[in-house]
C-alpha cells in the first residue's frame, strides 16, 4: 500500500504542517491537466515497458540509432541509482519516471515522491510497484509547483523537449528557491538536438511520430545551467553513467548525501484503502 502525500502544493515540502491529499484528489488533478505527447503515442515504447525488455531505440532522421536500456529501467534500482537517491532532499519529483524504479525505492524509504510520465504504460507500472505517478508532461500544470525540494532528470530525460534552456527554466519553476536538480548526462562531450522517433527494430518503418530530443554531456549542461542562473553543486560517475547536481537560485547548501533522512510531518497519512491513484492524461 502506498503512502498518500500532500503533493498538491497545499503545504511546504520540508516537513511543515500540510493537509492530506486523498488519492481521489490526485486522480482528479491528473484528469483535468494531463496531456499526451508523441513519445506517449510511440507504441514500441509502451510495448517494451509492458514486457520489461527491448530491443528499443531512438532513431534520428538520418538513421542513427540510440539503444534504450529498457531492461535496466524495468529492474530494481542499482548502485548508481541508489547514489542518486541518497542525495535527494525533501519531496522529490521524478520527471520522466518511466516504469518507476526510482519512485518505488524512494517511497520504500518513506520519502514523499511523485513520478510523472507521458506514457500510460510507464505510469501503470509505477503504480504497480507501489509508487505514486501521474500521466503528465513536465510542461503541463503539476501539483506542488514551486514546492519540490528535488527534481530528477535521469535516464536521458535532460533531453525532454529538445530544448535544454526551456527544461531548466521549467525545473527552476517547480523547485523551492535553492532546490536541487539532479540530472544524468551523456558520458561524452556532446550537445545535440534532433528529431527522433521510437522504434523496436533498426529497420522498422517510420511511424510519423517524430519528436524533439536533446543529448547533453556534462560540459554542455553546465554551460546551459550557468546561463540560467543555476549553481553547480556536484558531479560524479557511477556504473559508467554521469551525473550533475545543480542548485537553483538562493541556495548555499551542497548536494552531498544528507546526514539524516528528511523529516516527514505526522500529518502525512496512510492510504486508508487498497486503491491506488488512477492516472489519466
Amino acid at each position: 500500500m502506498s503512502t498518500a502525500y500532500d503533493l498538491t502544493g497545499a503545504g511546504p515540502v520540508d516537513g511543515g504542517a500540510t493537509g492530506v491529499a486523498e488519492v481521489s484528489e490526485i486522480a482528479v488533478v491528473a484528469a483535468v491537466a494531463g496531456t499526451a505527447t508523441d513519445w506517449a503515442a510511440a507504441d514500441p515504447y509502451s510495448a517494451a515497458l509492458r514486457t520489461g525488455r527491448g530491443p528499443l531505440f531512438l532513431r534520428r532522421s538520418d538513421g542513427w540509432l540510440l539503444p534504450l536500456e529498457v531492461e535496466r529501467w524495468c529492474a530494481r534500482a542499482d548502485r548508481a541509482d541508489l547514489a542518486i537517491l541518497d542525495r535527494c532532499e525533501g519531496a522529490v519529483l521524478d520527471v520522466g519516471c518511466g516504469p518507476g524504479r526510482l519512485v518505488a525505492e524512494l517511497a520504500a524509504r518513506g520519502r514523499p515522491v511523485l513520478g510523472i510520465d507521458v506514457s500510460e504504460a510507464a505510469v501503470a507500472h509505477t503504480l504497480e510497484l507501489g509508487g505514486q505517478a501521474l500521466r503528465r508532461s513536465v510542461f503541463d500544470p503539476l501539483p506542488g509547483e514551486g514546492r519540490w525540494a528535488t527534481v530528477l532528470l535521469i535516464d536521458g530525460n535532460v533531453g525532454i523537449g529538445g530544448d535544454p534552456p526551456a527544461l531548466l527554466r521549467r525545473a527552476a519553476a517547480l523547485l523551492v528557491p535553492g532546490g536541487l536538480l539532479i540530472a544524468e548526462t551523456v558520458p561524452v562531450d556532446v550537445d545535440e538536438r534532433a528529431e527522433v522517433e521510437v522504434v523496436d527494430l533498426p529497420g522498422a518503418r517510420a511511424t510519423g511520430r517524430a519528436f524533439p530530443w536533446a543529448r547533453l554531456g556534462t560540459p554542455a549542461l553546465l554551460r546551459y545551467a550557468a546561463g540560467a542562473g543555476w549553481r553547480a553543486a556536484g558531479q560524479w560517475t557511477a556504473g559508467g553513467r554521469c551525473f550533475v547536481a545543480l542548485r537553483s537560485r538562493s541556495a548555499s547548501s551542497s548536494a552531498e548525501p544528507p546526514k539524516s533522512t528528511a523529516v516527514i510531518s505526522s500529518q502525512w497519512a496512510r492510504n486508508p484503502s487498497a486503491e491506488r491513484p488512477v492516472a489519466d492524461r
